[in-house]
């Protein structure tokens, strides 16, 4: 009999630990975002004054503030529940925000309140960092080369513009998030939302050109639903 209780003691652990492993489960929210029109021919970016970054492009980079791919694709956009998730508590590791080669990587960096951000700097060259937000404290920091990095937070969801004082060009996004129901759009164009409980929702989607959309799904159980949003491109 000790030994059947052993059996059935180290099955339960066993579906225990299945359980755990298989995570939280719910529906998902999942699409592409595109564009209509016709977007705007991004220009190169002159880094002439700063001859370190320069140099590590055998063709001049273009800037970044609207980026397209394949069928319409739109990249950098922010997919993310606006209303019916309640805000969770932010992961203990660090969102990483990166100068290098006199651009910000990525260029636009998702993270939720009071999540810490680090940025640093691993260009040869003083970097200004410099975001620039409506609703958290505005801060403003030199980082010069071998810095060790800059280490903040956010107590308010916003979408902050960040820039470098010293290199005009050098422009990112930090997207301040109360939850973790985002995505950020890639070459693709496609997201994914998963593991939402059972309830309504309004997804948003947000670009820094083109604004915002926002559609409503209801989640009943453990179905996936689709929803595109298509935003309206046009020339400077």
């Amino acid at each position: 009999m000790p030994t059947n209780h052993a059996v059935m003691a180290g099955l339960v652990f066993l579906a225990v630990s299945a359980a755990a492993y298989a995570g939280p489960s719910g529906g998902t929210v999942s699409g592409k975002v595109t564009y209509e029109g016709a977007p705007p021919k991004m220009k190169p970016i002159d880094m002439s004054m700063e001859p370190s970054c320069a140099k590590m492009y055998a063709t001049p980079q273009l800037a970044e503030t609207v980026v397209t791919g394949a069928g319409n694709s739109l990249e950098n956009v922010v997919v993310y529940v606006s209303a019916g998730a309640p805000n969770d508590a932010a992961p203990s590791t660090a969102a990483i925000f990166t100068q290098k080669g006199c651009r910000y990587i990525p260029h636009l960096l998702a993270l939720q309140v009071n999540q810490e951000l680090k940025i640093t700097n691993e260009d040869q060259t003083v970097h200004n960092v410099h975001p620039q937000p409506k609703r958290n404290r505005e801060w403003n920091k030199s980082q010069p080369p071998g810095a060790r990095p800059i280490s903040e937070s956010y107590e308010q969801a916003e979408f902050i513009p960040v820039k470098c004082n010293v290199h005009p060009w050098m422009h990112g996004t930090l997207a301040v998030m109360p939850n973790s129901h985002y995505a950020v759009t890639g070459a693709g164009g496609s997201f994914s939302l998963p593991n939402l409980p059972p309830g309504k929702y309004t997804i948003t989607a947000w670009h820094e050109s083109y604004g915002e959309q926002s559609q409503e799904v209801t989640i009943s159980g453990s179905e996936t639903h689709t929803i595109n949003f298509v935003f309206k491109a046009k020339r400077d």
